[in-house]
């Protein structure tokens, strides 16, 4: 890339603040975000009272900064996240945010203790030598009140931080490539010999836009509800949440690798989609998903059925009090694959369903949104597959909505996936 990239191009210091302090009330670390430099970018999140107090003497503050620089500087070398001993004898992570192997800053967490057994698995940031506060009651005192937590949920965070970063980064590199095709196509359709090549590259483009679906509304309902689960019950929920969360994105990271998955790996991201949503909406939604095993190996557009259910969970269950049911099921008929996705909420108008097709409706927020998706993958499919493999519509009002999709049982290759 010609341009230096900074932090602040690529990532909205807003939204990030907004996922920082979630991620901050759901797990109880500290969080900031810091740019290459080490200078920060957004505010503090849950500042310990410990680090507070001992950051009150500028040779203690020396070490914390000594202590960040370096977990910033070995989670930047590694490209991972780094987990570390700061001198005051707490645990902290620093996440490193990468583009193209850039380094453009870290989200640094922690201020948390763990088991001595498992500070022994841990490198120190700085030294090998703690700080030695013995002679000062106030800090032995806020040390002994410093959230307790284990060496396996400071792992599960550092990885989610890390999943988030990685979304958000690459999310607005779309954006910006997709500026950059535009740009371009603007020149292009200049010249009438390289229309296939304009064609081409649009083609690139709704895939590009498809691939980013995933709305943010959506990112930060699971990040609220990850904190209800922390402050109500055990741990175990919470973890299954953050395990399917972050199956999610790293399946939506795949898309710079390859733009064509089975049917059994599309139908596993709907289902970790499927049961975070059951967890947010708890008894409002009821859900089953059966694929004939027949079908788990036939290979479909990356992100095929994924906007029909966000769709059916926005249109039919969020709307009603009482909720609803979204059943997802994959048959082999001959040679076609056929896909429904049916729910049993209000239902579409004839005309409106058209419209989604085609691409012309509009509607505000969410329901825009998903109108691209759904457009973008009919689109998709019938130019992979011909116009007999468009998305059918099956709609009645009050009573519900079935999408139909047919993929035919061969290879995409010939296509250029």
């Amino acid at each position: 890339m010609r341009v230096l990239l900074k932090i602040t191009d690529i990532i909205d210091v807003e939204v990030l603040q907004r996922i920082q302090d979630s991620f901050s009330d759901a797990t109880g670390l500290a969080a900031v975000t810091v740019d290459y430099k080490g200078n920060p970018i957004t505010e503090y999140s849950n500042f310990s009272e410990y680090c507070t107090c001992v950051r009150k003497e500028s040779t203690n503050r020396d070490c914390c900064f000594q202590s960040d620089a370096h977990g910033g500087i070995e989670s930047a070398r590694s490209g991972k996240p780094s987990i570390y001993i700061c001198h005051g004898g707490l645990v902290d992570l620093a996440v490193p945010i990468m583009v193209k192997g850039n380094y453009l800053g870290a989200i640094m967490a922690g201020q948390v203790k763990i088991d001595e057994e498992e500070m022994k698995r841990l490198p120190f940031g700085t030294s090998h030598e703690l700080t030695d506060f013995s002679k000062n009651p106030e800090i032995l005192d806020l040390y002994d009140k410093t959230l307790k937590t284990t060496l396996t949920q400071v792992r599960a965070a550092a990885d989610l931080l890390y999943t988030i970063a990685n979304y958000l980064v690459e999310k607005q590199m779309i954006h910006i490539i997709q500026e950059e095709l535009h740009n371009k196509n603007l020149e292009l359709m200049e010249e009438v010999k390289l229309r296939s090549e304009v064609e081409a590259s649009l083609k690139e483009a709704d895939l590009k836009a498809l691939q980013a679906q995933i709305n943010p509304h959506f990112l930060f309902n699971v990040l609220n509800t990850i904190g209800r689960l922390a402050l109500l019950e055990g741990a175990d929920k919470t973890q299954e949440m953050i395990y399917a969360f972050s199956d999610m994105m790293r399946y939506t990271l795949k898309k710079e690798k390859n733009n064509v998955v089975t049917l059994k790996e599309e139908m596993e991201h709907v289902q970790n989609y499927l049961s975070i949503q059951k967890m947010r909406l708890g008894n409002r939604l009821n859900y089953s998903v059966e694929v004939d095993e027949m079908a788990e190996d036939i290979l479909c557009p990356f992100m095929t059925i994924q906007p029909f259910v966000e769709n059916a969970i926005i249109h039919a269950i969020e709307p009603n009090a009482k909720g609803g049911a979204v059943r997802i099921t994959a048959d082999i008929l001959k040679e076609i694959a056929i896909l429904k996705i049916v729910d049993d909420g209000k239902g579409i108008p004839d005309d409106r369903i058209h419209k989604i097709l085609d691409g012309t409706y509009e509607a505000d927020g969410r329901e825009k949104n998903t109108g691209i998706g759904i457009n973008n993958a009919n689109k998709r499919l019938m130019y992979y597959y011909g116009v007999d493999y468009g998305v059918e519509i099956k709609s009645e009002l009050e009573k519900g909505t079935e999408i139909t999709i047919k993929i035919p049982r061969k290879s995409l290759a010939g296509r250029g996936l």
